[in-house]
């Protein structure tokens, strides 16, 4: 019997927003993967570690996929992640992939997920709570009401958008172009808020496009909302 890889989310930042599978996960299986060059300095891992102090002794394995737009590279980097996971679960041990957030939303686990399935594996997804909904919460934000639609925009990939849509707009990834993303905000007339490391200790909340500092940091949340005046 083979072993079962699951891609599990631990949340945006605060331990206590794990969910119960995940945490239950985490304490019966031996072996845990977590996305970085050392498990133990991730921010997955600092997270878990709080709701699950087990953690710390189980078989942590470093899973080292760099952030790159070389399609190459990316791929190399995936395919030796699948061979690293694949030695454990040959050997008929589950795989516990803790992973930011939901790994369902912008996951680097989802690419390993798909090779470890055509190589003929058993994968599952543990949703977790997403950054967005953790944000919102944050900020007193609602997402969308009524018939309002919600645009969820990986930001630094979307800088040419104007975010022209009715409803709510999400951007995820601002960080490394949070200048631009700004400029497109201030463009919008949209009201804004920004949970900077969300659920984290140094969680920083901002409340309009001037607010945000050019070097915010990668895990930044921006909610843009049309004008309050519109919306009523």
């Amino acid at each position: 019997m083979n072993g079962i890889l699951y891609g599990v989310g631990v949340g945006p930042g605060e331990p206590e927003l794990m969910t119960l599978k995940a945490v239950r996960l985490i304490k019966e299986n031996e072996i845990i993967a977590l996305p970085g060059p050392v498990a133990r300095e991730t921010v997955a891992y600092q997270i878990a570690e709080k709701a699950v102090p087990e953690l710390a002794e189980k078989t942590l394995l470093s899973v080292d996929m760099p952030m790159t737009h070389d399609k190459e590279k990316m791929n190399r980097n995936h395919e030796q992640a699948a061979d690293m996971l694949e030695t454990y679960l040959k050997q008929g041990q589950n795989v516990i992939f803790l992973t930011l957030g939901d790994p369902t939303i912008y996951s680097t686990y989802l690419y390993v997920q798909k090779r470890i399935l055509a190589r003929g594996y058993e994968a599952e997804l543990i949703s977790g709570i997403t950054s967005f909904c953790a944000a919102a919460a944050r900020t007193g934000t609602s997402l969308a009401e009524w018939d309002e639609q919600l645009h969820i925009l990986p930001a630094v990939h979307r800088l040419n958008s104007d975010l022209s849509l009715p409803g709510t707009y999400v951007l995820m990834k601002s960080g490394r172009k949070m200048h631009q993303v700004k400029e497109i905000l201030k463009s919008s007339g949209r009201d804004v808020v920004m949970v900077e490391n969300c659920g984290m200790e140094n969680e920083h909340v901002y409340r309009s496009a001037e607010e945000i500092p050019d070097d915010a940091g990668y895990y930044s949340l921006i909610i843009a909302k049309e004008p309050k005046e519109q919306h009523d």
